[in-house]
């Protein structure tokens, strides 16, 4: 299963505590990388975040490690499973009708 993860800090709630939070991100996302749960993560150009696509065998495994990140309890998160995409023509085939 992956998921695209967005997160974003609050700035008015930098405080030192939070800063270091950030400083660890890094680490926290090679050591993810190295298990293989993280696909890629991105900086959003204008924003104090990031986009971070987990591959993860379940909801509570991606609940586990996003809890486990360093910024945890200090950023706002969003999080969209995302589904593979085949081919176009698949996407837009008409509905079958029932029983035909």
């Amino acid at each position: 299963m992956k998921f695209l993860i967005l997160w974003e800090l609050e700035l008015a709630r930098l405080r030192p505590e939070i800063i270091q939070a950030v400083i660890r991100m890094p680490d926290y996302a090679a050591k993810l990388r190295e298990m293989g749960k993280l696909v890629a993560r991105y900086h959003i150009v204008g924003r104090h975040g990031g986009a971070w696509i987990y591959e993860v065998a379940s909801n509570e495994e991606l609940e586990r490690l996003l809890a486990m990140a360093p910024v945890y309890n200090f950023a706002h998160y969003q999080v969209l499973p995302l589904a593979e995409m085949d081919t176009p023509a698949f996407i837009v085939q008409p509905p079958t009708e029932a029983g035909a």
